[in-house]
């Protein structure tokens, strides 16, 4: 894994209960921005707080690394969105066929940013 790339974990009950990775622009231009990637909670421990928590945990680590536009994408309409909007996310549009599930159907995403500062 890249430096550009750090990967959180929450533990519950010593078990990985969800995961967040933080993808660090390595661009000229992008000094100030990061991507939330691959937010993801065990089902087990779902409604728990565990995607707030991490999600908020990928944010300070986002401002510890002067980095204070973040960017997202989740699926369309999937439950992920209400935290992203209760979070302070704006949308700023949806990528129809933007990525496929694990049976091959293409799935529309909704894109968000976050300014920190």
């Amino acid at each position: 894994m890249s430096e550009d790339v750090q990967l959180y974990a929450a533990i519950l009950d010593d078990k990985i209960a969800g995961t967040v990775q933080l993808h660090l622009s390595d661009k000229e231009n992008g000094q100030h921005r990061a991507e939330i990637a691959k937010l993801m909670t065990h089902p087990d421990a779902r409604r728990e707080g565990v995607a707030k928590s991490l999600l908020q945990h990928a944010e300070q680590a986002a401002i510890q690394a002067d980095r204070w536009l973040l960017l997202l994408d989740t699926e369309k309409d999937g439950p992920a969105n209400f935290l992203y909007l209760a979070e302070g996310y704006k949308s700023i549009g949806e990528i129809p066929a933007y990525s496929q599930d694990p049976f091959g159907e293409y799935k529309d995403v909704t894109v968000y940013y976050k300014h920190l500062k």
